[in-house]
């Protein structure tokens, strides 16, 4: 409409794209029930005609403001913010708007946070946790859908996407394995998070089932920190010097026992090969050797969010656990550089 001032209407790129006003509506608004070359038509047209939707016309035909609040409690954005460019990337195609809030693990900021988003007519909740464990659930009064996502609501009514950290654990060990490693320790994370737990579950799974056993003690947590890296790696080599494979839970832990193996004259992945999980990419990346790392895939984890609340507005809510499938990242520290 170059040259035109009078701006384009819904009607215009109908008429334009050949199709009824609700198809169009449909197709711009990223229903699924459109035929894919029918959309491009209508999409393009609304770029021919530099069409830019109504938003608030949009919410008084359709009843949504077409923004959905995030509420996190992962102070560190460690988790929060490859899940909220998951949501973002889903929505940008819906045209919808995310607004973060960080309730900062305090249950009465949160409740003001649910209060404030809702007040602004949000479409719909996507609640992003600080660990796996479950946590309280916000209720079913609520009047858009919520999904939980990272650690799931202790309402099995409610929708929660979670990390697979058996499968993980299952994982990394089978990867080691193939490698022919099988004199194989693992130092644990926090032992009140279930996610210790879980990961070792699935490292013992695996070895059981290759028919090897996990050197050294099997209750070895401490803390997601190098120091505790570095003191556990110190423990399993003092009491297993032919251990050739160490898996720690997480990437901090991995960095501090790189630390005691260099500082012991020990080769990674010549004598040890060392891996972990998170696939934290500025930890992994910038160890020497770089990591080999469970990514637990977060940002599909808030793709996936962000698709159950499209899908719970069209009427198709969804309720229980749906699990987020990893997948190894696999550099020097097992392969070799």
């Amino acid at each position: 409409m170059t040259g035109n001032s009078v701006r384009a209407t819904l009607r215009d790129v109908a008429s334009a794209a050949g199709v009824s006003l609700a198809t169009a509506s449909k197709a711009l608004n990223g229903r699924s029930d459109v035929k894919a070359d029918t959309r491009v038509r209508v999409l393009e047209a609304a770029e021919d005609l530099q069409f830019t939707p109504n938003s608030v016309a949009q919410h008084l035909v359709s009843g949504r403001t077409r923004s959905v609040g995030l509420i996190t409690s992962d102070l560190v954005g460690r988790f929060s913010l490859p899940i909220l460019r998951g949501v973002e990337g889903a929505f940008g195609s819906q045209q919808m708007s995310v607004l973060l809030t960080d309730a900062r693990e305090d249950s009465i900021r949160e409740q003001h946070h649910v209060r404030t988003l809702l007040g602004r007519k949000v479409d719909g909740l996507i609640v992003v946790g600080s660990r796996t464990d479950p946590r309280p659930s916000l209720g079913r009064h609520l009047p858009v859908p919520v999904v939980y996502t990272y650690a799931p609501s202790d309402d099995p009514q409610d929708l929660s996407l979670i990390c697979d950290n058996v499968g993980a654990g299952e994982l990394v060990t089978r990867h080691l394995l193939s490698l022919g490693r099988r004199r194989i320790a693992h130092i644990l994370g926090d032992g009140t998070y279930q996610a210790s737990h879980d990961r070792l579950a699935g490292i013992t799974a695996a070895l059981a089932e290759a028919g090897v056993e996990l050197v050294g003690a099997h209750d070895m947590f401490g803390s997601w920190t190098e120091s505790w890296g570095r003191a556990a790696t110190t423990q399993i080599m003092d009491a297993h010097p032919r251990v050739d494979a160490i898996i720690c839970s997480s990437d901090q832990i991995a960095r501090g026992c790189l630390d005691s193996l260099r500082e012991r004259g020990v080769t990674v992945p010549g004598d040890v090969a060392v891996a972990s999980f998170d696939n934290w990419e500025i930890l992994a990346t910038g160890s020497r050797p770089e990591l080999t790392s469970v990514d637990m895939n977060f940002q599909a984890m808030g793709k996936a969010a962000a698709e159950q609340i499209v899908v719970a507005l069209d009427g198709e809510p969804r309720a229980g656990l749906l699990t987020q499938v990893c997948r190894l990242a696999i550099r020097g520290s097992t392969v070799g550089e």
